[in-house]
């Protein structure tokens, strides 16, 4: 019988990402994304028992391109999805793929135990960087 391997979140994650305030227009988010192959930005907190918000950029395209609204009068919180659902870094890929596939995400900010974002997850990470390891 074959070991199967156990690839965690944490193997295939990318650490850099933008995170930004919500009020923020879409034209300053992406003028200052500074890592624009996450494909995605993190809302912050407004204050401690606050959740983070996501922003990908298909987000931007279906809220502000396609509505022909101007980047420049629209807030980032107005198109981010809040709560962000977040995994854990010693998550299974599988899991993490199963769970991305059920709620329809594309990518999710990893969260330590202490409830800090340490990375961003995406399927492409999953797929390219993992599933050749697995088999």
């Amino acid at each position: 019988m074959s070991e199967k391997k156990l690839i965690r979140v944490r193997d295939v994650m990318k650490h850099k990402y933008d995170l930004v305030d919500g009020l923020s227009t879409v034209r300053q988010v992406l003028d200052m994304m500074q890592h624009v192959e996450t494909k995605c930005v993190i809302v912050d907190k407004r204050h401690e028992d606050d959740e983070y918000g996501i922003v990908v950029l298909a987000d931007i395209a279906r809220h502000v391109l396609a509505a022909n609204k101007s980047p420049d009068r629209v807030s980032i919180y107005e198109v981010m999805t809040k709560p962000a659902v977040t995994v854990s870094p010693n998550m299974n890929i599988r899991h993490a793929s199963a769970l991305f596939a059920r709620l329809g995400l594309s990518r999710a900010p990893v969260v330590n135990g202490e409830g800090e974002i340490i990375g961003i997850v995406s399927h492409t990470d999953m797929v390219l960087k993992g599933l050749m390891q697995l088999y």
